[in-house]
């Protein structure tokens, strides 16, 4: 299933957003645009984390980490350990794939 949310006059201007059901019954959402994908355990959930996660990756919300110690202070408040995510970074050479 597809949505298009461009206007009225013209409907081709709009994002085209892609809506999955998993098979854990989950529903994943994708803009097609930028390839950023949330999901929700309902279709509206996924819309609406979607919808946060496109203007996080836009920078329309948010504050930006600029420096290794905000990175850190960021990882410890979310319980993940800093010294690991730079193992991992080291051990598969930069970024993620997708996130490249």
């Amino acid at each position: 299933m597809s949505t298009n949310t461009g206007t009225n006059d013209d409907p081709q201007s709009g994002r085209t957003i892609t809506l999955t059901e998993a098979d854990d019954g989950w529903w994943v959402a994708r803009d097609e645009e930028t390839g950023v994908a949330s999901q929700g355990e309902t279709r509206q959930d996924a819309l609406d984390n979607l919808d946060e996660a496109v203007a996080l990756h836009k920078g329309e919300i948010g504050e930006s980490i600029d420096t290794q110690e905000q990175e850190e202070e960021v990882l410890e408040e979310l319980g993940i350990d800093p010294n690991e995510v730079a193992q991992a970074r080291d051990e598969h050479d930069g970024l993620p794939e997708f996130m490249q």
